[in-house]
């Protein structure tokens, strides 16, 4: 809808300021323990929370600029926005519930910490809820929209394969092997599917309300 294109615009911008901010200080803190610039991008690459909060600033600046391309007809798509609500839903909240206690980040590393985690995935909700139509989306779409996570796990486990490192513990073949691996991942998939089932029933209880509410006559 065009009359939130500025809320998805402000908060597109503010996605990106968050995701450059990350990306110089992962940068920063392999050149201090003199690893080098690539290193650090390389690191920084490996995140879920970085990806998906890519795609959520696609999206949003999608919404903003409206359908000019065939890029943003993708990213504008209503289940697409709901895939990535799903994804950026289980960002904040394995960081949350598993993470957030295993480091202190201080000053701007806080600032990034508190954006990428907390304040998009606010923000991309709010704007799922209240911009994006939601009466095309299926039930059946939630197993497509696995296919993220499901690429993204299959990616871990070849870069950990090459360089030993994995960005999540649950995630640390070297730690756990891989079949405890798989069993995290497994659950986690879970957790997806069941976030993603949860937003189609919020979606079509929304669409119901308001199909009745303009059904209504109007008041004199």
């Amino acid at each position: 809808m065009k009359r939130y294109r500025p809320f998805a615009a402000a908060a597109a911008l503010l996605g990106w300021l968050a995701i450059v901010l990350q990306l110089l200080l992962s940068i920063q803190l392999t050149v201090e323990s003199g690893k080098g610039v690539w290193v650090g991008i390389w690191t920084y690459l490996g995140y879920f929370t970085i990806t998906t909060n890519v795609l959520v600033a696609l999206a949003l600046i999608a919404a903003a600029s409206g359908p000019r391309g065939a890029i943003s007809r993708f990213f504008g798509r209503p289940d697409v926005h709901t895939a990535i609500a799903m994804s950026i839903v289980i960002v904040s909240a394995i960081y949350n519930l598993l993470l957030r206690q295993l480091w202190h980040p201080q000053g701007w590393q806080l600032a990034a910490d508190v954006t990428l985690h907390d304040v998009m995935p606010v923000l991309f909700l709010l704007y799922w809820w209240i911009a994006v139509p939601k009466a095309t989306l299926r039930w059946q779409q939630v197993v497509y929209w696995q296919m993220y996570p499901a690429a993204y796990f299959a990616y871990v486990l070849v870069r950990g394969a090459v360089n030993g490192w994995y960005p999540y513990p649950f995630l640390d073949v070297t730690t756990l092997g891989y079949l405890r691996v798989l069993i995290d991942a497994c659950a986690v998939l879970l957790v997806f599917i069941a976030i993603a089932l949860l937003l189609v029933a919020l979606a079509r209880w929304q669409v119901r309300h308001s199909t009745k509410a303009s059904a209504l006559p109007a008041q004199p």
